[in-house]
C-alpha cells in the first residue's frame, strides 16, 4: 500500500508527539520529569509542566532566562529556535509541534467550520512582542526578576497540558487557584472552540513560536516554489489549505506549515517543497 504524503506527516507527527511526551506515567503521580533532557528545547509547543513531558517548551525557556536575575538570553535557546527557522521554516508547526497534532485532530470533531478573519494572524506577533519579549525583560521585581509572562497569563497549551493534569492530582493547587486561573481557563475554552471551527486556532491566532519561525518562512533552506508556467490557476491549491495560504500569490507565507497539501492537490505538479541552497527561485 502506498503511503501518501499526508500519512507522511502524521506518521511523523505521531512519533514527535511520544517522543515529546515519555513519561505518561507520570499523570498518574502527578510528578514533573526535571531529569537532564528538561535541559533541552522541544522543537515545537509542549509545556514544560505537562507531567509527560519529556523537554522544556522553548518560549517558555526564552522567558525564563531573559526574566533571570542577570537578565542574560539564552544564545542555546535563541540559537536553536533561529537555526530551526532558517533550515526548516514554518514546518517545524507542520511536522513536530505537539500542540499542532493536537489541534488538528480536535478539528476532526464533527462542528461548523469557519474562515478566519485575515486580522486576527497579526495578533500572535503583538504577543510575542509584548508577552515574550518585552515583558519578562521590563516588568522585573525588587531582585531584578520577572515571571514568564506568556506562559502565566496566556498560554493556553499550558493550561490544558500542565494546569489542569497538576491540578486533578494535586489538591492543594486546587486550594490555591484565583481569577488569573479563572481568565486562563476562558482563555483555554476560546482557544477550544477556536481549534473546533478554525483548522489550527491557535497557531494562526496566538503561537509565538509560529510567529518566529513564520518570520523566516521566505528566507528557509527547505522552500515552496511554483512554476506559474504550468500552473493553470485552478484553485484547488488554495481551497485545500489549511492555513489558508495561497501557495501561486504566495509560496512562501508566513502563515505555511509546509504540510505539502496543496503540493498533493497540483493537477500539473506546479508546486514543490525542497530544499533550495542559494538565490531562491
Amino acid at each position: 500500500m502506498k503511503i501518501n504524503q499526508e500519512m507522511k506527516r502524521k506518521i511523523v507527527q505521531v512519533a514527535a508527539f511520544g517522543y515529546s511526551n515519555t513519561y505518561i506515567g507520570n499523570f498518574v503521580s502527578g510528578q514533573i520529569y526535571k531529569g537532564r533532557w528538561k535541559q533541552f528545547c522541544n522543537p515545537g509547543m509542549n509545556c514544560y509542566s505537562c507531567p509527560a513531558a519529556r523537554l522544556a517548551c522553548p518560549i517558555g525557556a526564552m522567558q525564563a532566562v531573559s526574566g533571570s536575575m542577570n537578565f542574560k538570553l539564552s544564545f542555546y535557546v535563541i540559537g536553536f529556535v533561529l537555526a530551526l527557522g532558517v533550515v526548516f521554516g514554518r514546518a517545524i508547526c507542520g511536522f513536530f509541534c505537539p500542540f499542532g497534532l493536537i489541534q488538528e485532530l480536535i478539528y476532526k470533531i464533527p462542528f461548523p467550520k469557519k474562515k478566519l478573519w485575515k486580522w486576527l494572524t497579526y495578533v500572535k506577533y503583538v504577543l510575542l512582542a509584548v508577552f515574550v519579549v518585552i515583558m519578562p525583560v521590563t516588568m522585573v521585581n525588587e531582585l531584578g526578576m520577572s515571571s514568564p509572562a506568556f506562559c502565566e497569563y496566556i498560554c493556553p497549551a499550558g493550561t490544558l497540558e500542565g494546569g489542569i493534569p497538576l491540578l486533578s492530582t494535586h489538591p492543594e493547587l486546587r486550594a490555591t487557584l484565583g481569577a488569573l486561573f479563572s481568565v486562563k481557563a476562558c482563555i483555554l475554552i476560546i482557544t477550544l472552540i477556536g481549534c473546533l471551527s478554525v483548522c489550527r486556532f491557535f497557531c494562526k491566532v496566538m503561537c509565538p513560536l509560529g510567529a518566529i519561525y513564520g518570520l523566516l518562512n521566505k528566507v528557509s533552506i527547505y522552500h515552496m516554489e511554483c512554476n506559474k508556467k504550468t500552473c493553470v490557476s485552478c484553485g484547488k491549491c488554495h481551497n485545500i489549505c489549511p492555513m489558508d495560504v495561497d501557495p501561486v500569490k504566495n509560496p512562501n507565507s508566513a502563515e505555511c506549515i509546509r504540510c505539502g497539501k496543496c503540493v498533493a492537490s497540483c493537477p500539473k505538479e506546479s508546486l514543490a517543497l525542497k530544499f533550495v541552497y542559494g538565490k531562491k527561485g
